[in-house]
């Protein structure tokens, strides 16, 4: 205790927080960037990202207002809590950026990712990857003799399971989109 009778690390007596407010926990946040739809815009928010370093896990872009030039950037990225606020400020302070949502903060949101996998097999193995894929509800695109091309849409952990149960069945090629994600609220 300090002679004032005040408890280190206290904020009750004191108008400074002395509490340390940092953390090194890698969180996976998703970025909803609602912007100008003109020409060098998504270049400006991918800037900010290579520029300093950070890292984009996924990214989305859709026009969501036609007739008010708007589109929304959905980006998926990861670092500590500090890290993300310091993101968030940075693409607030970008001149066509209008509103930035932390959809991972805010509340519930529905995420999905769309996936096609080229699965190369014979005979059973094939007979095999069928079967799953109907369990999925992922759908046939385009077949060979040898391959078949699936497309499937669902939560990331939805695909990561398909990919998973592909692999020993023959899973060549895979392509994945990024995460579009809506919050859930009102």
């Amino acid at each position: 205790m300090s002679a004032l009778k005040i408890k280190k690390g206290s904020t009750s007596h004191s108008a400074y927080n002395l509490r340390p407010n940092f953390s090194d926990v890698i969180e996976r946040h998703t970025l909803a960037v609602l912007v100008e739809n003109e020409p060098g815009v998504l270049a400006r928010v991918i800037g900010l990202f290579s520029g300093r370093g950070y890292n984009i896990d996924s990214l989305t872009v859709a026009e969501v207002d036609h007739t008010g030039h708007l589109s929304r950037i959905t980006i998926v990225t990861s670092g500590t809590p500090q890290v993300i606020e310091q993101i968030k400020a940075q693409l607030g302070r970008i001149v066509p950026v209008h509103e930035v949502h932390d959809l991972t903060v805010e509340g519930p949101c529905v995420e999905r990712e769309l996936a096609m996998f080229k699965v190369n097999g014979t005979g059973d193995k094939r007979v095999e990857a069928l079967r799953l894929a109907d369990i999925f509800r992922a759908n046939v695109v385009d077949s060979t003799l040898q391959t078949f091309v699936f497309e499937i849409t669902g939560a990331p952990e939805k695909i990561d399971a398909f990919a998973e149960l592909m692999r020993p069945l023959g899973l060549t090629d895979v392509a994945r989109t990024g995460v579009a994600a809506l919050s859930r609220g009102d």
